[in-house]
C-alpha cells in the first residue's frame, strides 16, 4: 500500500523559510515523477513544482527562484524548499507520485500539510 506523508508545514512571516518534506512508503521515488500542489481557501488546486523521472524540474512562474524541489531517493524523501515566503503562498500544500511510472499521472497524493504565512 502506498503512503504519503507530509510534514514541515507551519506558520512563518512573510520573508521566512520552510522546508516540506514527503516520505513515501510501499513506493518509490527513483525513475518516478513527483510534484508539490498547493491549495488555498477559496481557490483551485494548483502545481507548484515538479520533477520528471528523468531528473527535470519544472516549476510555478509565482515561485520561480524562491522555491527548490528536490528528492532524496535514498530516504525516499521528496523536498520542498520555501524561502522569501509571501503571504500568497499561504495554502495547504500537497506531495503527489505518479502510478504509472515514468508518466506524470498523479494518483498518489499525501494528506496535506498546512503552511501559513504572516504579513
Amino acid at each position: 500500500q502506498v503512503q504519503l506523508v507530509e510534514s514541515g508545514g507551519g506558520s512563518v512571516q512573510a520573508g521566512g523559510s520552510l522546508r516540506l518534506s514527503c516520505v513515501a512508503s510501499g513506493y518509490t521515488y527513483s525513475r518516478s515523477c513527483v510534484a508539490w500542489f498547493r491549495q488555498a481557501p477559496g481557490k483551485e488546486l494548483e502545481e507548484v513544482a515538479r520533477i520528471f523521472s528523468d531528473g527535470r524540474t519544472t516549476y510555478a512562474d509565482s515561485v520561480k527562484g524562491r522555491f527548490t524541489i528536490s528528492k532524496d531517493n535514498a530516504k525516499n524523501t521528496l523536498y520542498l524548499q520555501m524561502n522569501s515566503l509571501k503571504p500568497e503562498d499561504a495554502a495547504m500544500y500537497y506531495c503527489a507520485a505518479t502510478v504509472s511510472a515514468p508518466l506524470c499521472d498523479f494518483g498518489y497524493w499525501g494528506q496535506g500539510t498546512q503552511v501559513t504565512v504572516s504579513s
